[in-house]
């Protein structure tokens, strides 16, 4: 995992405590990401591991969750889901976030682990994999 815990950790402390704007980049198409929290969790295994063959995972992770209302995006979503699929993608979120008394641009990277339909809304559960700020 590339990721710079300083602004990491100000990143989850500033999407707390503020109302930020999230968007998703998925196929070329942006997509308003509601709802956003970012937390430190355990995931379901007993030691840092190579999970399929394709990525490797520690025992916790900064996963993220978001719903987006636009259910336009559930087709897009079919090659972007870890699990049985070994070809999936990585999706870019990106924010502004206030850091320093100056407002800076964050551009986070996640895998997709799971997602729940409802009739309005798709929401998302990811984990953080990179970070890049500007």
């Amino acid at each position: 995992m590339s990721v710079d815990l300083n602004l990491l950790e100000k990143l989850v402390k500033y999407s707390a405590e503020n109302d930020s704007k999230f968007s998703i980049f998925i196929n070329d198409q942006i997509f308003n990401l509601l709802h956003v929290s970012i937390e430190n969790s355990p995931i379901p295994v007993n030691e840092p591991t190579t999970r399929g063959g394709v990525y490797f995972s520690e025992k916790f992770a900064y996963k993220i969750k978001g719903i987006i209302e636009d259910l336009s995006v559930v087709p897009l979503l079919t090659k972007k889901m870890l699990g049985p699929n070994t070809e999936f993608g990585e999706l870019r979120i990106s924010c502004n976030i206030q850091m320093n008394n100056k407002s800076i641009s964050v551009d986070i990277f996640t895998n997709l682990t799971n997602s729940l339909q409802t009739p309005n809304s798709i929401e998302l559960s990811m984990i953080i994999v990179k970070l890049e700020s500007s």
